[in-house]
């Protein structure tokens, strides 16, 4: 039922100075609609006003009806989304958070190696370089295992004396030697010195390449998690013929979810991964120059 209000002209028409009229429309259903002015100079504001005053009420109304179904979608919090969520949803989100809890874990553990590694190859180094004979050194690398020069040392320790020609050993820097043995290959030395290092660098390295695989497999899981949401979203708008937030938030919001808890086990991942294989790098560094050190002292004093 729509009923018109407000003042109306003369009846005749003629000459009257009178405003023209403003009509208001009602629907005895939902209330007031909207409001047509129809050449109102004066009364155009008031109006203007109601318009925007029924037209307000009705916008509010259903925003707080949409927000409504949202909330009672959504549940208010990420538990009860994954609880309502599929099953497929739920062993993607598993698949992340084990993804995600191997790299920590892997991470702490070798934060930890390397600062013991740092620390035993910084009290090795000064050993060796203190020391006056190779036999005292050897005597230290019980204690100092987690350093990767105690290997390559004991391994170069071991080629050296199997190949002194006189039956002697490398105990002693020659010139405290009276009689001064020669070795017969140093580049076999060299290999020995070689190998050695690179045994170090795999017992370092070792699960530190899982962070890059973990920061390359966990985006793609996530993203197919995103597709299989938003798949559901669609699904649930053809099941229901309707396009409200309440149908479509529940896929969405596992899809978004699922892209940040890739991201989650991503993102660190990246981030240690190349802190640690630049550390690594710093040790391979300080390998080569002992092996080039070892050699050096092995060739002026045995050769």
């Amino acid at each position: 039922m729509v009923v018109s209000l407000g003042a109306t002209g003369d009846a005749a028409g003629l000459g009257s100075s009178r405003e023209p009229p403003c009509y208001h429309t009602f629907d005895s259903l939902r209330g007031p609609c909207y409001s047509v002015a129809s050449r109102c100079p004066s009364g155009a504001l008031r109006c203007s006003e109601a318009s925007l005053r029924t037209l307000g009420f009705f916008v509010l109304a259903l925003l707080q009806a949409q927000g409504e179904s949202a909330d009672g979608a959504l549940g208010g919090d990420i538990v009860g989304l994954v609880a309502r969520s599929g099953p497929l949803f739920r062993v993607i989100l598993l698949i992340l958070i084990l993804f995600s809890i191997a790299s920590w874990a892997i991470v702490l553990h070798k934060v930890w190696q390397y600062r013991l590694v740092e620390a035993h190859t910084a009290r090795f180094r000064d050993v060796f370089r203190r020391s006056n004979k190779f036999s005292e050194v050897q005597s230290v690398c019980g204690s100092l295992s987690r350093s990767p020069l105690v290997g390559i040392f004991q391994t170069g320790y071991a080629e050296l004396n199997a190949q002194l020609r006189h039956g002697g050993d490398a105990e002693s820097q020659p010139e405290g030697a009276g009689v001064r043995p020669t070795l017969s290959s140093i580049d076999a030395l060299d290999r020995a010195l070689q190998r050695a290092a690179t045994v170090e660098v795999n017992r370092i390295e070792a699960q530190v390449g899982f962070l890059a695989t973990t920061a390359s497999i966990t985006p793609f899981i996530g993203l197919f998690g995103t597709v299989w949401g938003i798949m559901g979203a669609f699904q649930g708008i053809g099941e229901t013929g309707s396009t409200s937030l309440g149908v479509v938030a529940p896929g969405i919001a596992e899809a978004l979810l699922a892209t940040a808890a890739g991201l989650f086990a991503a993102i660190p991942a990246v981030y240690f991964y190349n802190h640690l294989t630049h550390r690594v790098k710093l040790f391979v560094s300080e390998m080569d120059d002992f092996a080039l050190e070892f050699l050096n002292i092995a060739e002026r004093n045995f050769s």
